[in-house]
């Protein structure tokens, strides 16, 4: 009986509060009957069923009965708000769609309604349409299937049917209107046609759009009439919605509408009577945005956060973890609460008003929602607004204060700041200023720096050395084409404005990649791009994920690595990560990429060349690859391997001899990770560790490298061996070749003097390539050459510690009793020391004070002191087991 009583309740404060009720149960007895004996109809029982009925009038009729029966159910809680908004949203959908094919079979008789569509935006398209809302549908036509007269031009056609299907839904007579039609939101409305043919639509939205339309569209649906072209024209803009490497400019636009509507309703912000539920601070609208902007920003990488409905959408960004699962679901609570007083608002008179009213008209719609006073209401709503007014303002700073223009009081500006040359960083923000560079030329680019400036200095003078970071940044921006979109980021994430101050004033190697591409800053806007890469088959399912010929896939993959490789190094400067596990993510995202493009080329060549029967190819990987522990400059030492019979021939429309299939093979796959493209560089790649070296086939037989290594490689050849790791092939191809690498590591090879080879390869290498600087990790006498050196030579006469990883090796010499315990620190204090040197300090020389303080952060010492004296420490225990090992003379 509970929900009976309410339904009656309801129908008693519908007579009571609300005019346009009280005249929607006068002119539907028949409902109103039903109504005030507590029953509540189906939404069924709308249709008119009137074949002979003119759609005009038959579309009033059903959206009267809608309207009332929408209404009580929403007064007397049977419907809530979701069922309320989409009974009327797909009301809508079907009214639209019946004036759209009534327009077209009123000129065309017996034509199949077709080429023509309305594409539902704003609340329509999320299914969220409120009681008395218009809708604001662009219209689109396909001249190709449009059916029109002879001697009619598809366009005329297109616009006549449009604007009759307008005059159907919102002309007025004794029964009302259906729906009030906006085109506005079309491209250029006082220049274009109210229908769009849809080529030209697509062309526009993908390179003429504005901003604010992209987050118009995250609600976009085909709703109405040609359902099949309309949802062709969303999939061909779904990359104008959806960037991957986001434009901030079309945050700044949306966070912009919301203060110019602050401005423009100024009187109806303050809450209480007169507040505007809709536009007011903490309003409807601050909802919508606060989720739209999270889309944005996280949509074009995260599909599961693209829900058209607000509350859809603030429940997935939480799921995924991109906004705080409370602050959602108060953000949804108030969202519930204010549209439900808004369609109350409504009700009344059924007139599209978001405002409070004031004084009695106030009293009469708290009565209305069922509360006994107005203060009741604004009690009920003021907690609601109020959290949601602090969450967009949290979003949505308030604009800080510009940068002076005036050079002295900037230069002062600047030295207080931090800069300890203030005149210096001035003369540069002024050469910026005066649009010196390229980049900055465009008035749009000049808006852009101004809005970042005052937040960029703040985060640059936080960089241990202000001056150097400016500096940097400087030179990063004379190389640039463009800094509008870089510079939108900025002002849109502030954080990653300081990560950029550390890179600029510390990591030259990643200043360096950030000039020529800049949208890699672009990847740091998850937070996860400062936590562990993921495992290789996880980075291979993204760098896979790239569609397109050969080529787009290649590229993809570049981006994919450019990105994860720069958010590596980021790590160590931000300093949330150890440096070998840098070093081991370099090295999966490396592995990853080989799997992924070696496919990618294999597929390509096969299409042409066929298969070789029973073959494969297999890579194997040696030197930092192959033990798993990358620098962000390293190479790839690979050697491609094939298994089967080396005399077989391919079988594809160009048959190639295996020998000459898997050289050709082996060299483009060099290409495809070395080439480099508009992306960049990828990888470095270093063959010449293959059989006879460069003299050889870069690609030989597996049986032919067995037997290489078993009859006629060197010593070195051998120790390089101790490193190696299969990176590509099947599974029983890696473990037949890692079963060849065992056999000859455990002794299958010729027998050698390892250690007096050792030497004097060592020897010849000091000689050739001697220590780049005073850091060099890997070259200096007591570094990671001679550490590798010792341990090789220690595998190879004594076969233990058998491991690529040279952290394992050496741990398991230390068990085995080969190698004193502090040598496994030494391998770890080294190969840290490189990687982060790497990208700090790639000359090996002494950095300045700032960067030697965040070496000795990355590296977890006190000081620089402290570095310098564990690297002496570090070489010298290196240096007595080298030479213990090698039988050399102790010293450096």
């Amino acid at each position: 009986m509970a929900k009976e009583s309410a339904i009656v309740d309801a129908v008693a404060r519908a007579r009571a509060h609300a005019p346009f009720l009280s005249l929607l149960l006068d002119r539907e007895p028949d409902l109103a009957e039903l109504l005030e004996s507590g029953a509540m109809p189906s939404l069924d029982v709308v249709a008119v069923d009137d074949p002979d009925m003119p759609v005009p009038k038959r579309l009033r009729l059903e959206r009267r009965r809608l309207a009332l029966i929408v209404a009580i159910g929403d007064l007397s809680g049977t419907l809530d708000l979701t069922a309320v908004t989409h009974a009327l949203s797909d009301f809508a959908d079907r009214a639209l769609n019946a004036a759209i094919h009534a327009a077209i079979l009123e000129k065309m008789p017996g034509e199949e309604p077709r080429g023509f569509a309305g594409i539902a935006l704003g609340k329509q398209g999320s299914r969220e349409l409120n009681y008395s809302s218009d809708i604001d549908p662009i219209l689109i036509f396909d001249p190709a299937t449009l059916p029109h007269r002879a001697r009619e031009e598809p366009v005329e056609a297109a616009v006549r049917i449009a604007r009759r299907a307008v005059e159907i839904l919102q002309n007025r007579d004794g029964d009302g209107y259906v729906l009030r039609v906006d085109l506005r939101l079309r491209p250029s409305p006082e220049a274009t046609p109210l229908a769009l043919p849809v080529d030209a639509a697509i062309s526009y939205y993908e390179s003429l759009a504005l901003p604010w339309e992209r987050a118009a569209f995250i609600r976009a649906r085909a709703a109405s009439g040609d359902l099949a072209l309309g949802r062709h024209f969303l999939t061909a803009i779904q990359p104008f919605i959806w960037r991957r490497a986001l434009d901030f400019g079309a945050i700044g636009e949306i966070r912009g509408i919301s203060r110019r509507i602050r401005d423009h309703h100024a009187k109806g912000q303050a809450f209480g009577p007169g507040y505007d539920l809709k536009r007011g601070r903490g309003g409807i609208r601050e909802v919508e945005f606060f989720a739209q902007i999270h889309q944005l920003i996280h949509g074009g990488r995260d599909v599961s956060v693209r829900a058209p409905a607000t509350r859809d959408a603030l429940a997935q960004l939480a799921g995924a973890g991109w906004i705080d699962g409370d602050e959602a679901r108060d953000l949804a609570s108030a969202y519930t609460l204010l549209r439900t007083i808004e369609h109350r608002v409504q009700m009344v008179d059924d007139l599209q008003l978001h405002r409070l009213p004031e004084g009695a008209p106030l009293e009469n719609l708290a009565h209305l929602h069922g509360v006994e006073s107005s203060a009741a209401l604004l009690d009920l709503l003021h907690p609601h607004v109020e959290r949601v007014g602090r969450a967009y303002d949290a979003l949505d700073p308030p604009d800080s204060g510009g940068v002076t223009f005036d050079a002295d009081p900037l230069a002062e500006e600047l030295a207080a700041a931090g800069f300890t040359d203030g005149a210096a960083a001035a003369r540069m923000v002024t050469h910026w200023r005066g649009g010196s560079y390229p980049a900055l030329r465009s008035e749009a680019a000049q808006s852009a720096l101004e809005a970042v400036l005052p937040g960029l200095i703040k985060a640059l003078a936080t960089a241990p050395d202000p001056n150097a970071a400016i500096a940097k940044l400087d030179q990063m921006l004379s190389r640039l084409s463009s800094a509008i979109n870089f510079f939108r980021l900025l002002e849109a994430r502030p954080a990653l404005a300081r990560l950029l101050a550390l890179i600029l004033a510390h990591a030259v190697t990643l200043a360096d990649s950030l000039s020529g591409r800049p949208e890699l800053l672009d990847g740091l806007i998850d937070a996860s791009a400062l936590g562990p890469v993921g495992s290789v088959a996880d980075l291979a399912g993204v760098m896979a994920a790239g569609g397109g010929d050969y080529q787009a896939r290649l590229d993809h993959v570049r981006r994919i690595v450019a990105e994860k490789r720069f958010a590596l190094g980021t790590q160590i400067v931000a300093g949330t990560s150890d440096a070998l596990d840098v070093a081991a993510g370099y090295s999966r995202v490396a592995e990853a990429a080989i799997e992924v493009l070696a496919s990618a080329t294999i597929a390509e060549f096969v299409s042409v060349h066929g298969r070789v029967p029973d073959s494969e190819l297999v890579i194997l990987a040696l030197g930092r690859l192959g033990g798993g522990a990358l620098t962000h400059a390293s190479d790839l030492d690979l050697v491609y391997l094939f298994t089967g019979d080396y005399k077989a021939e391919s079988d594809g429309k160009k048959p190639l001899g295996a020998v000459l299939f898997y050289n050709r093979l082996a060299q483009r796959v060099s290409s495809a990770l070395s080439t480099p493209t508009a992306f960049g560089p990828l990888y470095e790649v270093d063959t010449r560790l293959r059989p006879s070296g460069t003299q050889g086939p870069i690609s030989v037989s597996l049986d032919g490298f067995e037997r290489y290594q078993r009859e006629s490689a060197w010593s070195w050849e051998h120790m390089a061996l101790a490193r190696a790791r299969p990176v590509f092939g099947s599974v029983a191809a890696r473990e037949q070749v890692a079963a060849g690498v065992t056999a000859v590591l455990h002794g299958d090879r010729p027998v050698r003097d390892i250690p007096a080879d050792a030497l004097a390869m060592r020897a010849e290498m000091a000689k050739h390539k001697p220590p780049h600087g005073p850091l060099d990790a890997k070259l200096l006498p007591g570094g990671l050459v001679d550490l590798e050196f010792a341990v090789h030579i220690v595998q190879l006469t004594r076969h233990i510690g058998l491991d690529p990883n040279l952290g394992k090796a050496i741990a398991g010499l230390v068990a085995e009793g080969a190698a004193p315990a502090e040598l496994v620190e030494a391998g770890a204090f080294l190969t840290r020391l490189l990687v982060i040197l790497r990208l700090v300090a790639p000359d090996s020389a002494i950095p300045s004070a700032p960067t030697q303080a965040l070496i000795a952060r990355a590296l977890g010492m006190a000081d620089w002191a402290a570095v310098v004296a564990t690297l002496e420490t570090t070489r010298q225990e290196v240096s007595r087991y080298f030479a213990e090992i090698t039988g050399a003379n102790d010293g450096d």
